[in-house]
């Protein structure tokens, strides 16, 4: 096993990392599974995102109808 690329002992884990382009000797991996790695990391980004924003307006009533008002006005 290379380092860097290890898994989690006792869990049925396989590291997904591509290897760069200009590398001589080319690591297999399985790009299926890094796929649905990716789209996976870019739903809980999207989250976290959304969690940020209404975390951050919440805090006062003004702010959170003023932040809906301006939402509800540039959706189109």
């Amino acid at each position: 096993m290379l380092p860097g690329k290890a898994s989690v002992p006792g869990v049925n884990a396989e590291a997904v990392i591509p290897s760069k382009r200009n590398r001589k000797v080319f690591i297999p991996h399985n790009q299926a599974l890094y796929k649905d790695q990716n789209r996976i990391e870019r739903c809980v980004n999207h989250l976290k995102h959304c969690r940020r924003f209404a975390t951050r307006y919440d805090r006062s009533i003004i702010h959170f109808a003023a932040a809906m008002i301006w939402i509800a006005c540039n959706v189109d």
